[in-house]
């Protein structure tokens, strides 16, 4: 008997699930780390239309080279293993779009793709393409190891779940979604509840300078994204009171220790000064806690030392908002598990329309308060700090349209997914709640799951994103337990009910 029938023969008398890994381990697990590292080499970034139609004929070509089937569908590409005529959809559905990425704060180029040290590098690798793969793969294991199957399978790719999700709203105009579907665009082992995403856009509009101001701020810019902990934050200042005296008030600055995490650069000559610190960017919602925010550090170093201007005002606001990441110096009230409160990151600093400059902050929200309620509550907050300070600071604008999700955590899906990953990985484990948002929120009858380990640090939305190979087959071998239970086993009635 040759090796390769002994391993026929040993999948066909496993469980479904083993069956599936088998096949996998031995026909498609070499082609998870080459298959990532192609398509991260396409920059699909919001904009970036020509990015956008190379990973769709990628996806294409990947698709039928894997023997599934693949349509075009508008914002979003479905890829699709079919079952019986009349079965149901079951739906696996990720996002090909990316959040930006500052090269200069990359070890490797972004958009390289590179395997370095059995780890996969690249925007995207963990967010979201890193599934996108791994899907894929499953789906041609499952097709390849003769298993009946009881449902069809639509992988769906969408293109703009970083900026707003409109994909989604967009698919639904024109095709029917699946019976129900798993968001692989979150953390292991199930996803229950999902915090409210919501922007909120903090404005100090232009103003003279006083006339007696020794020097002005002529710039100042944080931040990426409103998703992202900003990992850059800079300050250009410039003397205008006669000859440049920065050495005191330089070494006032020196004598200031920047946040942990963080350091300060300063540049220029003659009249002119940049401040820089440099922090460390991370998802705003999965790993808040990883990043080290360099605006609020930079916030803290310049506390009281500016003349009084609308930079020092927003500076000064934004120490408060980042005082800790749960929103303390907002207002916003504490709360036990699951929920654990609020999720705030101090994000961005652009040109305001008219002069002056807008924070942004990015605030995910528990079903206590959201919406229109927390933006009347970011105005009291504002008229507060005004009346406190003397500043002018208005909120001008943001997105508070989000909704939490909320679902059953002793529903019929949930505990077949929970069972499915105990198969897989040996542990009994609880059900979760996440401050990310995904398309679970906007996909009818849909529900997170993985495709990340908890256990590990997140790096999606952080310079350096990479994924471990382990990490990835490790997700895989979930899936496909999944996939042999819900597209193999008797089809699931009511998935969300008791």
């Amino acid at each position: 008997m040759t090796l390769a029938t002994t391993i026929l023969a040993a999948a066909l008398a496993a469980s479904p699930g083993a069956r599936l890994r088998t096949v996998y381990e031995a026909r498609y697990a070499d082609l998870l780390a080459p298959m990532l590292a192609s398509v991260l080499r396409y920059p699909t970034v919001a904009g970036d239309e020509g990015a956008f139609a190379a990973q769709r004929a990628w996806l294409a070509g990947a698709g039928a080279a894997l023997g599934l089937v693949v349509r075009d569908a508008g914002l979003f590409t479905e890829v699709e293993l079919p079952g019986p005529p009349g079965a149901p959809v079951l739906g696996l559905v990720v996002h090909g779009d990316v959040q930006p990425a500052d090269a200069r704060e990359w070890k490797v180029p972004p958009f390289a793709g590179e395997v370095r040290d059995g780890e996969v590098w690249g925007r995207g690798a963990a967010d979201d393409k890193g599934p996108l793969v791994q899907a894929l793969l499953a789906m041609a294991s499952l097709r390849a190891s003769g298993l009946p199957r009881t449902a069809t399978v639509r992988l769906l790719v969408g293109s703009t779940e970083e900026t707003g999700a409109s994909d989604v709203t967009d698919y639904l105009k024109a095709h029917q979604a699946p019976d129900f579907s798993l968001v692989l665009d979150s953390d292991f082992p199930v996803v229950v509840g999902e915090k409210a995403w919501h922007a909120v856009l903090v404005t100090a509009p232009a103003r003279p300078p006083p006339a007696d101001a020794p020097f002005v701020v002529t710039g100042f810019e944080a931040g990426l994204g409103t998703a992202i902990v900003p990992d850059r934050a800079a300050l250009q200042l410039r003397w205008v009171q006669g000859p440049p005296q920065w050495e005191a008030w330089l070494a006032k600055l020196a004598l200031r220790t920047p946040s942990e995490g963080t350091r300060l650069q300063v540049s220029g000559t003659g009249v002119e000064r940049t401040l820089t610190v440099f922090g460390k960017s991370a998802h705003a919602g999965v790993a808040l806690a990883q990043g080290r925010n360099a605006l609020v550090s930079l916030a803290r170093l310049v506390d009281g030392l500016l003349p009084p201007s609308p930079a020092a005002e927003l500076l000064s606001f934004c120490l408060q908002a980042g005082q800790d990441l749960v929103g303390t110096g907002l207002g916003l009230p504490r709360e036990p598990p699951p929920w654990n409160g609020f999720d705030v990151n101090v994000a961005t600093v652009k040109p305001a329309e008219g002069g002056g400059w807008t924070v942004g902050l990015n605030v995910r929200a528990p079903p206590s308060l959201y919406g229109q309620p927390l933006r009347s509550h970011m105005e009291a907050q504002v008229r507060a700090f005004n009346q406190r300070t003397g500043a002018s600071l208005s909120v001008t604008g943001g997105y508070y349209e989000d909704v939490p999700l909320v679902l059953d955590a002793e529903g019929r899906l949930v505990r077949r997914l929970l069972a499915a990953y105990a198969r897989a990985t040996g542990v009994r484990a609880l059900p979760v709640t996440s401050a990310g948002g995904t398309y679970a929120k906007r996909f009818p009858r849909s529900i997170a799951f993985g495709m990340w380990f908890r256990t590990k640090p997140y790096p999606g939305h952080a310079a350096d994103e990479h994924v471990s190979l382990v990490d990835l087959n490790a997700g895989v071998r979930v899936l496909l337990e999944v996939l042999a239970d819900l597209a193999g086993g008797p089809p699931l009635q009511h998935p969300f009910e008791r």
